[in-house]
């Protein structure tokens, strides 16, 4: 439908008028500082787990509190009917804010990551539970010719396993590795799932750990294990002050 109405040929064009991608990879990891944690703020409305997040809900503003309170990087939602997203958030976003864009979605067509770019995405994930290894590998060679970071993500230990050699792929510098920690059978989180998973990992500098974090000690646990990059999203979007809170997280 989406190819339909915007061929490729449409979002060729309307890329080759964006100025350049802002680097995601480079502003989310800090070879030299184990110390602090980066965070990755997530823009989301509602989640088929949590049900509405925010009653009121303005993209923008939430990622101008985000950016205020510290955060690195912004995790757009776009998928519409489970998340209450849209690809339009992202450029409203970048265009208020100065931080890297994540579009967050089920990416399952090489159109998806045109259409990403088209929107002014940073970066794109890549959820390894809803794809092949093939798949994988020509959309991380689709983002990186397009100038996009992968955040590749699974949650199963066998999938963390099989993606672990495209980490890196096809050039360093281009790939992280997400740990969700949400059971997409069950919905449960446990971010104890990152610490782990963590042990599989011989380098762990470009590992981030996505979901079930809601305090300073539990990014202090996980920078324990070596990861010093997570998205947070519903916890911080729960609180009243939502600039004061995410100081408070990375306090």
């Amino acid at each position: 439908m989406a190819q339909k109405a915007v061929p490729i040929e449409v979002l060729r064009e309307r890329i080759s008028e964006l100025g350049r991608t802002r680097n995601f990879f480079q502003k989310v990891v800090d070879h030299g500082n184990t110390t602090r944690t980066r965070l990755i703020a997530e823009v989301e409305r509602k989640s088929p787990s949590a049900g509405v997040i925010c009653e009121v809900f303005d993209p923008v503003a939430i990622a101008r509190k985000y950016h205020a309170g510290g955060a690195t990087a912004i995790s757009c939602q776009t998928d519409g009917p489970d998340f209450g997203g849209s690809l339009e958030h992202i450029h409203a976003i970048r265009d208020a804010i100065p931080l890297p864009v994540l579009r967050r979605d089920f990416i399952i067509d090489p159109y998806q990551i045109w259409e990403s770019r088209a929107a002014g995405a940073d970066a794109v994930l890549l959820i390894a539970e809803c794809l092949r290894e093939s798949e994988v590998i020509d959309f991380q060679i689709l983002s990186v010719e397009l100038g996009m970071t992968i955040l590749l993500e699974a949650h199963d230990a066998e999938n963390i396993c099989r993606v672990l050699s495209h980490v890196g792929f096809p050039h360093p510098g281009y790939s992280l590795l997400g740990i969700n920690n949400r059971n997409l059978r069950t919905k449960k989180t446990d971010i104890n799932h990152s610490l782990r998973m963590a042990d599989l990992v011989e380098d762990p500098h470009t590992l981030v750990s996505d979901s079930g974090i809601e305090s300073p000690d539990d990014l202090r646990r996980l920078r324990t294990h070596g990861i010093n990059i997570v998205i947070v999203g519903e916890h911080l979007l729960r609180q009243g002050n939502l600039e004061q809170a995410t100081r408070d997280l990375l306090k």
